[in-house]
């Protein structure tokens, strides 16, 4: 009798395809993992963008005695005017540029924003109320704030 050693073309065959199979799973994970990344990392961008914004609002907001001088609300923007701004009596101008960013007079404080509308209301105790809407890629906050008498 006599015994075959070595691999035949057909185990060669089955390993070649389970191979591929293997690295066609590995390939499809990773890039469901590197698309989640990138997800998170704009995510988290536009996160620290709305915290920087809101920083510098939430001050303005709270100086006693400051009041809204001008406003461009969202009925107000059209197409030819699409900045959007809110100028206090403290002399500061928030004011949003497509496709550049949210400034503070002159200097830039936040970007990566696609829109942004300042909304001027009252509440029912009759104080001025403010809400403000960034919208990143796939985010959107919306906060209200209450001016200081």
């Amino acid at each position: 009798m006599q015994t075959e050693k070595g691999v035949t073309l057909i185990s060669v065959t089955i390993y070649i395809i389970v191979m591929l199979i293997i690295v066609t799973v590995i390939t499809v994970l990773t890039s469901y993992f590197y698309q989640n990344v990138d997800i998170n990392s704009v995510s988290e961008d536009f996160n620290q963008q709305y915290t920087k914004f809101n920083s510098y609002f939430t001050e303005e907001v709270n100086r006693k005695g400051n009041k809204i001088l001008d406003i461009i609300e969202p009925e107000e923007i059209t197409d030819e005017n699409m900045q959007v701004y809110i100028v206090f009596s403290s002399g500061n101008q928030y004011t949003f540029i497509p496709e550049q960013g949210i400034y503070m007079n002159n200097v830039k404080i936040a970007e990566n924003i696609i829109a942004c509308t300042f909304d001027r209301n009252e509440n029912e105790q009759g104080k001025t109320t403010i809400t403000v809407i960034l919208s990143g890629e796939n985010t959107q906050r919306e906060t209200t704030y209450t001016l200081i008498d």
